[in-house]
């Protein structure tokens, strides 16, 4: 499998020093690539990889079909430079754990910061959600590669809060299980959330009283914050 994603992420010229900013969006208007990027993540959120068309997404792009496979060759390489895309903001979102000692501080700042995300970038989290629950066919050696290296890292600084009694007992893995579950579920149950809600959309200020309740119902069930 790994050699499956190396040998089709080769067919993605965006490895050549294209750089996957999906959050700017002069950027992106301004780059052939990322409008393409963005179309297909949008695409992929609605449709899965095998219910989608390049000529959809090229489509949506404004651009001619022509172009995304001059891009992009395959279908499969554009949905994998967007799961990686996906990745590589998540694992920004995790900066606070290496530039703050607090575990407070760390862990607000990443569960805002992946709340955050949630709202800009829901479409992403959905194309996730769905290659995942369909069994990661595409996403296993990103998952054995990247996902567990990095997941290894947050937990092994968790277990020194743990074993200083900085922080409540608590496996560490199932803390950022929790973590990535509750902080997505606003953008992959995004319809069942308004329809609950009675909200047309989830705009800012709804979602930023959720983020910050979010934020201190996790810290709290590690023993931070008021009680």
């Amino acid at each position: 499998m790994e050699e499956r994603w190396q040998r089709t992420a080769a067919h993605s010229r965006p490895a050549e020093g294209v750089k996957v900013d999906m959050t700017n969006a002069i950027q992106v208007k301004n780059n052939p690539v990322l409008t393409l990027l963005n179309s297909a993540e949008a695409v992929f959120a609605k449709k899965g990889l095998a219910g989608s068309t390049t000529a959809e997404i090229a489509k949506l792009a404004g651009m001619p079909k022509a172009t995304l496979h001059y891009h992009f060759r395959t279908k499969e390489a554009l949905y994998l430079q967007v799961l990686q895309s996906i990745f590589t903001e998540w694992y920004q979102a995790a900066a606070s754990f290496d530039e703050e000692d607090d575990p407070a501080k760390a862990i607000a700042g990443y569960v805002r910061s992946k709340m955050e995300m949630s709202w800009r970038r829901p479409n992403g989290s959905k194309v996730w959600a769905q290659e995942i629950i369909s069994g990661a066919p595409h996403l296993r050696a990103l998952l054995q590669g990247e996902v567990k290296p990095w997941m290894e890292g947050r937990a092994a600084k968790i277990r020194t809060w743990v074993e200083a009694d900085r922080i409540a007992p608590v496996q560490p893995e199932i803390l950022l299980f929790m973590i990535w579950a509750v902080t997505q579920h606003y953008a992959d149950f995004e319809a069942q959330i308004r329809l609950l809600t009675d909200q047309k959309r989830l705009g800012k200020s709804w979602f930023t009283e959720a983020i910050e309740q979010v934020v201190s119902l996790v810290l709290r069930s590690v023993g931070l914050g008021p009680n």
